[in-house]
């Protein structure tokens, strides 16, 4: 850094010092801009919330009352609803804690062949939307016409009324959402054991420990907090989810609170009982964040010294091509069968039947790109609220992380948490928030793509603002210090010198909200209008009307689409990382 420091100095023929001192009583034109770029983001996440909590608190004549909370709280409509959601909330929490748990710990710390594929066949069924996995299970466990069941009714000569799964069920809910929640659990027990230094399970051996001794005593204890915060995140994610119950349960004649929430914007419209029954999910969603963060947070070992050993991998002998074996079973549920269902759905005449050469037919994507109607729009609607999404919010996690690294201007600390607050807002209640605030003036956005876009920006922001801090991080200050010093202001050192620096993440970050948009259900369905549909509201669509095959020719090229970009992304040299998405 002296190297720089003299470079300025020569540069400008005035010493450091005196040269930082006139700086001081220059005005810096930047200031105004990153102002307004946090005003812009208090308008995003306070606006929102501040007329949800208005509406749940007046009734139709604008008057202040509690009936809504009583009425949620009395009614058995909406009480019914809460109830299911805590019971599929916490069995698909258990669940993916007993499947994911055990799973991580073979490919973070045993001998199990192919571990790296486990972990991308993991990372296949993280980014496929929840929705569209669900469809696929229709396909596959539908009582008369799925696939598996078909399938035992022709090997065993079963009646036609007769059927071993039913995925509109209870059960089948739970057993889907716990399909596409269990990476979570997986990540974070999986990245945890990654972390635990061999060390400490070498001087267990070395004191005559057991290898189920020291798996005992070191390393459940030392992975526990990353399987209690799973179960946090796997709850969390069960409850706000949208999508699944949506596709599963309204067929089967309940609600969970996401279903209930969206059936009152349904004919008469009640968005007071809809912004009542919103503010719980938020309540509860923060406090299961500032629970897992707790947890996370937690310091369960310190190594002192230099290098730390690598994680000592566990013999299995020739049970490792059983735990193998064990591991493909498990990824037959999020991955294999509804990838295959979805294909074979997407070329046969007949979804319900296997392709076959009689059956075989290019119909179904000729029906979805030059029959329907709405395919074209809602790609066009994708691919620019995809762009713009992504673009703005990419500029905005820079921007925002750039004043908070920096401490850049009065209130950092604020606009820190006012950015990673959307993370707490489940989907739908953003959906009827925003819904709430933008059908009013001064702001009508409603029947628009705007305000979409602000839907999408805001829910991407967490993600790519915790990323881009990390990145900033890495920048000493002193190079954005020299430019200062000869005369650059903050945003021309941010342009020049520390966003080509962190191109890496800038462009990670980009891909990553890209695919977070194209995923994204749960605030889509409360905004969108005929005019402003987008690839998963048309698929959610389709899906009522029963529209199957068209429905798996564009989830296949969804899922195309979102595979292409993430691979891309992690192509990025030096990229690392990765960005939790929001399940819709």
């Amino acid at each position: 850094m002296t190297s720089l420091r003299h470079a300025a100095e020569t540069a400008s023929g005035i010493p450091v010092a005196a040269r930082a001192e006139r700086r001081g009583f220059r005005f810096d034109p930047s200031v105004p801009i990153l102002i307004a770029f946090a005003l812009v983001l208090v308008a995003l996440i306070v606006l929102p919330l501040s007329w949800l909590v208005f509406y749940s608190l007046t009734d139709k004549t604008g008057a202040f009352t509690f009936a809504n909370f009583v009425e949620l709280a009395t009614n058995p409509v909406f009480v019914e609803p809460l109830i299911t959601t805590v019971i599929v909330s916490t069995s698909s929490a258990l669940i993916c804690c007993a499947v994911a748990a055990p799973m991580g710990w073979l490919v973070a710390r045993t001998d199990m062949p192919l571990r790296r594929t486990i972990r991308m066949l993991v990372t296949a069924s993280f980014v496929t939307p929840p929705f569209l996995g669900a469809i696929a299970w229709e396909l596959l466990a539908a009582p008369n016409s799925g696939l598996l069941n078909k399938a035992w009714r022709a090997i065993s000569g079963a009646e036609m009324d007769e059927h071993i799964f039913n995925i509109y069920s209870l059960g089948g809910l739970i057993f889907v959402i716990s399909c596409y929640t269990f990476p979570y659990v997986f990540v974070l027990v999986a990245n945890a054991l990654d972390r635990i230094p061999g060390d400490l399970e070498d001087a267990s051996s070395i004191l005559g420990g057991k290898t189920w001794t020291t798996a005992r005593r070191i390393t459940i204890p030392l992975a526990l907090p990353a399987v209690l915060a799973g179960a946090l995140v796997a709850f969390l994610q069960a409850m706000t989810l949208f999508g699944s119950p949506a596709i599963l349960a309204l067929p089967a004649g309940f609600h969970t609170m996401t279903t209930k929430i969206w059936s009152l914007f349904q004919y008469p419209p009640k968005p007071e009982l809809a912004a009542a029954a919103s503010l719980p999910l938020l309540i509860i969603t923060v406090l299961l964040l500032r629970g897992e963060q707790a947890i996370l947070g937690r310091r369960g070992y310190s190594v002192v010294g230099g290098k730390q050993g690598s994680p000592r991998l566990v013999q299995l002998g020739a049970w490792k091509w059983v735990a193998l074996g064990l591991a493909f079973i498990v990824l037959l549920n999020p991955v294999f069968l509804p990838y295959g269902a979805l294909f074979n759905a997407a070329f046969s005449k007949v979804p319900s039947q296997m392709i076959w050469f009689d059956n075989f037919t290019f119909h179904n994507i000729e029906f979805a790109f030059f029959e329907l109607s709405a395919t074209k729009l809602a790609f066009k609607n994708t691919f620019i609220l995809c762009t713009l999404a992504a673009t703005i919010g990419t500029v905005m996690a820079v921007v925002i992380a750039y004043v908070t690294a920096r401490q850049a201007i009065t209130g950092w600390r604020a606009l820190g948490f006012l950015a990673t607050a959307p993370v707490a807002v489940p989907g739908i209640v953003l959906g009827v928030g925003l819904f709430l605030t933008y059908t009013r003036p001064p702001f009508v956005l409603y029947g628009t793509l705007w305000i979409l876009l602000v839907a999408f920006v805001t829910i991407a922001l967490p993600a790519a603002y915790q990323q881009l801090q990390s990145a900033f991080r890495s920048v000493h200050p002193d190079l954005e210090e020299a430019s200062r010093i000869l005369g650059g202001t903050r945003l021309t050192t941010l342009g020049r010198i520390t966003a080509p620096l962190l191109r890496t993440s800038v462009i990670a970050t980009w891909c990553f909200i890209f695919v977070g948009v194209i995923r994204e259900l749960s605030a889509a369905i409360i905004l969108f209008t005929s005019e402003t549909k987008v690839i998963s509201v048309l698929i959610f669509d389709l899906n009522e009307s029963g529209d199957l095959g068209a429905i798996s020719v564009l989830g296949l090229i969804m899922l195309g689409l979102t595979f292409a970009v993430v691979i891309l992304a992690n192509r990025i040299p030096g990229f690392g990382g990765g960005v939790r998405f929001r399940n819709s």
